[in-house]
């Protein structure tokens, strides 16, 4: 293949450079922060929403339209999570995710998903015209440059014709590196993620909603009401909507349905022309690509790196590929931005979304948007709103159906095997290995066995942490994220801080202090 391939990495000619650690997205940096609503000390609503993405604050949206009385409750900021750090791509070719879904269920089930994904874009795109927010028409492209890729592309394009998508295969695409092939799919979409949750916060208060940020949810008890539970008291609710990437509640054990994974993304000044197109790529080591008008300057977004949660030894060298490509296919780069974000994989690869069991139809969730978030999260709030109201909406009934071919349930059992092998493993490792007595360097973190204690201590802009090196969601040793300096589970994607701050996943409570030697062995 001539002008190397994507999937390479590119050398870094010699030398190790230090990650200029960069943790606030380009769409966050453009944002000012939305004011949060007061927490009421009494009340009753028809629909608590916990999360405030794109799930929670759409599926607010059109639940106060009809009149219902709708509270949403955040645990940080409006577009902190995982809608604010995603790429803003509104598509409904999806790199992989069609063949994938052909290859888990009936192509049924395929042509119902990109129906609700149509009906979700077409919703959003309607409501963003509504309230002025930009919005970039692009073509999609889904390109191979291996020959791993290659096949993928085959069996993509296969299941794009079987889902009714009107693609075309093309060749030369525009990109500065050959490519083997591309799918082509005109007129999508992209956004500023964040200006779209701002428009829809509008709209949720505007019809007579709030929205609390700053407030966990730690517990949810079904009833008559239905009790939410926060630090900060409690709301009585007649249903309750969990927008939160995964569901911290435990039943239904949708943490072991999905797996987490994180990936990365970089903004670029370029000086040289940049492609115009939306561009993923299905090679192993995958690259996406678009371009974002910032204040009349044109970026370009480069994402990849992805992994699984607390299952990457070296995020450091992830970060650090990701810009040397970048810098090698587009000469003169200089990068201005520098991001991750989190989201889950379902076993089956089609999202879960409906009323959660054992809650009477009282708590409703939805998880496992692969990387496809944008019109998944819209597709979700119009299946949650058409249960919630009794309505029928055919493409979800489909979805809720549906019925899991054998290689996605050997998927399911291989996912959970990988979590259990972790979970005994790491903690064998820890029990042989004690912390070393001197702290980490700057930005490095270490986990060890003080006593009978697996303890996490880190070095963060001087300050050293020693803390519970145990997930307080099912008991994982966690281990350090360098690039993001953060203790990840991975079990089930739960994030702390270097402080121990919980960030996302499914656990609901900060880490504990690690204890002085001894006091675990007395108490015990």
């Amino acid at each position: 293949m001539v002008g190397g391939h994507l999937s390479s990495p590119v050398p870094w000619r010699g030398c190790r450079r230090t990650v200029r650690l960069m943790t606030t997205s380009l769409w966050q940096d453009m944002a000012e922060p939305v004011h949060t609503d007061p927490f009421p000390e009494h009340g009753r609503f028809d629909v608590v929403v916990v999360g405030a993405g794109l799930t929670g604050l759409a599926c607010a949206a059109m639940l106060a339209r009809p009149g219902l009385s709708v509270a949403v409750l955040e645990a940080r900021s409006i577009g902190d999570v995982t809608t604010g750090r995603s790429t803003g791509k509104v598509s409904l070719l999806q790199g992989g995710v069609l063949s994938g879904i052909r290859r888990s269920h009936s192509d049924n089930v395929l042509r119902a998903y990109v129906e609700g994904n149509r009906e979700a874009q077409t919703w959003l795109l309607g409501f963003l015209s509504q309230h002025d927010i930009p919005v970039e028409h692009r073509d999609a492209f889904t390109y191979a440059t291996t020959p791993e890729g290659a096949d993928r592309l085959d069996d993509e394009a296969a299941a794009c014709r079987a889902a009714g998508l009107d693609i075309e295969l093309v060749d030369g695409i525009g990109l500065p590196f050959s490519t083997s092939g591309a799918i082509r799919l005109a007129d999508q979409a992209q956004i500023d993620p964040v200006a779209a949750l701002h428009a829809l916060a509008a709209e949720v208060r505007a019809r007579g909603g709030l929205i609390v940020q700053g407030t966990r949810v730690t517990q949810v008890h079904t009833g008559e009401p239905t009790r939410v539970v926060t630090a900060r008291g409690e709301l009585a609710a007649g249903h309750v909507v969990l927008a939160t990437g995964i569901p911290f509640l435990d039943r239904g054990l949708y943490f072991a349905k999905v797996q987490p994974s994180r990936s990365y993304l970089q903004a670029f000044r370029v000086g040289s022309p940049l492609p115009r197109g939306m561009f993923i790529s299905l090679d192993p080591r995958s690259r996406s690509l678009r371009t974002a008008n910032v204040a009349g300057e044109e970026r370009l977004l480069v994402g990849g790196g992805g992994h699984v949660v607390g299952r990457e030894s070296d995020t450091r060298s992830r970060v650090e590929e990701l810009e040397a490509w970048a810098a090698h296919w587009f000469p003169g780069v200089e990068r201005t931005h520098a991001w991750s974000a989190q989201d889950y994989r379902s076993a089956n690869m089609t999202p879960f979304v409906g009323w959660m069991p054992r809650t009477g139809h009282k708590v409703a969730l939805a998880t496992g948007y692969n990387k496809w978030g944008l019109t998944n999260a819209v597709a979700a709030a119009l299946s949650i709103r058409a249960d919630l109201l009794e309505e029928e909406l055919p493409w979800a009934q489909v979805l809720h159906h549906r019925v899991t071919k054998p290689p996605a349930v050997a998927s399911g059992i291989a996912m959970n095997a990988e979590v259990g092998g972790h979970l005994v493993a790491d903690w064998v490792e820890t029990e042989l290995h004690p912390l070393p007595e001197a702290a980490p360097d700057e930005g490095d973190g270490a986990v060890g066995r003080v006593g009978a204690q697996p303890v996490a201590v880190s070095r963060v802009r001087g300050e050293v942490c020693r803390l519970s090196a145990v997930c307080p969601h099912l008991g994982g040793i966690l281990s350090w994220n360098a690039a993001e300096r953060s203790w990840d589970c991975p079990l089930h994607g739960s994030r702390f801080d270097h402080r121990g701050r919980l960030l996302e996943g499914p656990a609901t409570t900060d880490l504990e202090p690690a204890k002085p030697p001894g006091v675990a062995a007395e108490s015990a």
